[in-house]
């Protein structure tokens, strides 16, 4: 007879993607920073933002950020690949891709973003809108730029997944876990992209 009580395993949380998130908490922080500063501002200068917000193109912006929140979406299918152990397509329909294809196609949707924004920023600019003309200008760009530096680097770290997956011979709970870890970073400025947006260009 087996006198060993039977033990039920313990499924621990994995180390990377909790620091991750734990990391992603102290960004939280920084945007709550930087929003406390916009909100400052506008309510010293309200005349001015009632100026400044006009010139924007809210059309422009909508489909950017509708762009965005869609890349979210691939980002995640790409996560859902890698969970079924899928790094790869197996076929030209994208029911079949894999997680490459729709990361692929994440840091492709990521990429117009970033160049819409740089877009809106020449607007600006050639409207005299610069990071030192007025206060708007100070709190516009330095909202909107640091969250934009945040979207480029995880363009970057898209890219390094990839690469890491044609790398490897075998993909492993490892790639899996890279790929997770990344999709909550891209999920994160997705979000904080979707507060600015309503603070910049919605909230009057």
């Amino acid at each position: 007879m087996n006198t060993k009580s039977a033990v039920p395993s313990v499924k621990r949380p994995n180390i990377v993607a909790v620091g991750t998130i734990v990391w992603l908490g102290s960004e939280v922080m920084f945007f709550a920073g930087l929003f406390a500063i916009y909100f400052t501002l506008r309510a010293m200068n309200p005349e001015l933002w009632a100026e400044q917000t006009a010139l924007h193109n809210f059309p422009f912006a909508l489909v950017n950020t509708l762009i965005l929140v869609a890349s979210s979406f691939t980002a995640q299918a790409g996560v859902f690949a890698a969970e079924r152990m899928q790094p790869r397509a197996t076929g030209a329909s994208p029911k079949k891709w894999g997680t490459v294809e729709w990361f692929y196609l994440t840091f492709f949707m990521g990429a117009i973003f970033v160049s819409g924004q740089v877009w809106e920023y020449a607007t600006f600019v050639s409207e005299g809108i610069t990071l030192s003309s007025d206060p708007y200008g100070s709190a516009f760009y330095m909202t909107t730029g640091f969250h934009g530096i945040h979207v480029a680097l995880g363009l970057v770290a898209f890219l390094l997944v990839i690469g890491r997956i044609y790398a490897v011979k075998n993909f492993t709970h490892k790639e899996e876990t890279t790929a997770v870890v990344v999709s909550y970073y891209w999920h994160f400025v997705d979000i904080v992209w979707i507060i600015l947006f309503i603070v910049i260009y919605v909230l009057k």
